[in-house]
């Protein structure tokens, strides 16, 4: 009697501590979509004010701005926020001045709201226990929504385009290398991400993807060896203070073996930020509570792997 006793209190302390985790992660989602309405709302505010202003390119991108799919929507509130930028408001009428500046304010501080909550619930999502028992059900997985912010009002908001050539390189068992690094900005946040870089001025996609592959895993590819592109992710990101438009190309290769990944190439900045590196499977990315870039690489790599069906896909 005694046991069955423990074991009955036993199962209830875990039935109320995974509904406990459940109510919260529950309270997370919502609290998430709120802040994405509160967001959503003072992007549309500045909208608004931007069209009394009655310029014409200002009113167009900030229609632009507002028709926007959400996956098209950063990079249309940051070409709005460029203009804005560099709008002489010294010509505005106080009224109207104090009104812009008041909706940009109000957009600022509803995107860092929205990005907290954002984090807080990934964080909970990839407990194990909510993983293992699927306690997310069918909720989508919210995402960060990174548009620049000026230093103030009057400074111009300026995106450096960076396109980038990728390469998912795959070992003999569908494994993929990944490395793990940081913003200077914010060492404490950790991703993974794939091999590849910047295209420099001139280069082209492939000659640039076979040139990080060498740099970064001392791994000379031939040019056959490249399958794609086979994925296109289009992002704005911030790093070391630099605000970035990335159109990032990514390409397929296979190695042979168990390759031997030297990184005497990395650069300074890579040398510095860069922390390790690993092959990956598809189910340990799947389970992985890390950050991993792009987002549908679990989803992607085994299809990738197995045959690759020509068509260039956009990823996040």
């Amino acid at each position: 009697m005694t046991t069955a006793l423990v074991v009955v209190l036993v199962s209830l302390l875990l039935a109320a501590w995974i509904i406990s985790i459940a109510n919260r992660l529950d309270r997370l989602h919502v609290r998430t979509d709120a802040a994405w309405a509160a967001l959503d709302a003072a992007l549309a505010r500045r909208a608004v004010v931007t069209r009394a202003l009655l310029d014409p390119a200002l009113s167009a991108a900030a229609s632009r701005a507002e028709s926007a799919s959400r996956a098209d929507r950063e990079l249309a509130e940051n070409e709005l926020s460029g203009l804005l930028g560099a709008l002489d408001r010294s010509a505005l009428a106080p009224a109207l001045a104090f009104e812009l500046a008041d909706a940009e304010e109000r957009v600022v501080l509803a995107r860092r709201v929205h990005n907290d909550a954002v984090r807080d619930t990934l964080l909970q999502r990839r407990r194990r226990i909510v993983r293992w028992l699927r306690l997310s059900g069918t909720a989508p997985q919210p995402s960060y929504f990174e548009i620049a912010e000026p230093a103030a009002p009057s400074d111009a908001v300026m995106l450096t385009p960076r396109p980038s050539a990728r390469v998912v390189l795959t070992d003999p068992s569908g494994r993929v290398l990944l490395f793990q690094g940081f913003d200077p900005a914010r060492p404490q946040e950790l991703f993974w991400f794939t091999v590849g870089g910047g295209v420099e001025d001139g280069e082209e996609l492939r000659d640039a993807a076979l040139r990080e592959a060498f740099e970064e895993t001392g791994l000379k590819l031939s040019p056959d060896a490249l399958i794609g592109p086979v994925w296109r992710r289009r992002a704005v990101f911030s790093f070391d203070g630099e605000t970035f438009d990335a159109e990032e190309w990514f390409f397929h290769a296979r190695v042979d073996g168990d390759p031997a990944i030297d990184t005497s190439g990395f650069n300074d900045v890579e040398e510095s930020t860069i922390s390790g590196h690993r092959w990956w499977s598809a189910e340990e990315l799947e389970s992985t509570e890390d950050t991993v870039y792009p987002v549908q690489l679990a989803e992607l790599l085994p299809a990738l792997t197995a045959d690759w069906d020509g068509q260039t896909r956009t990823v996040r």
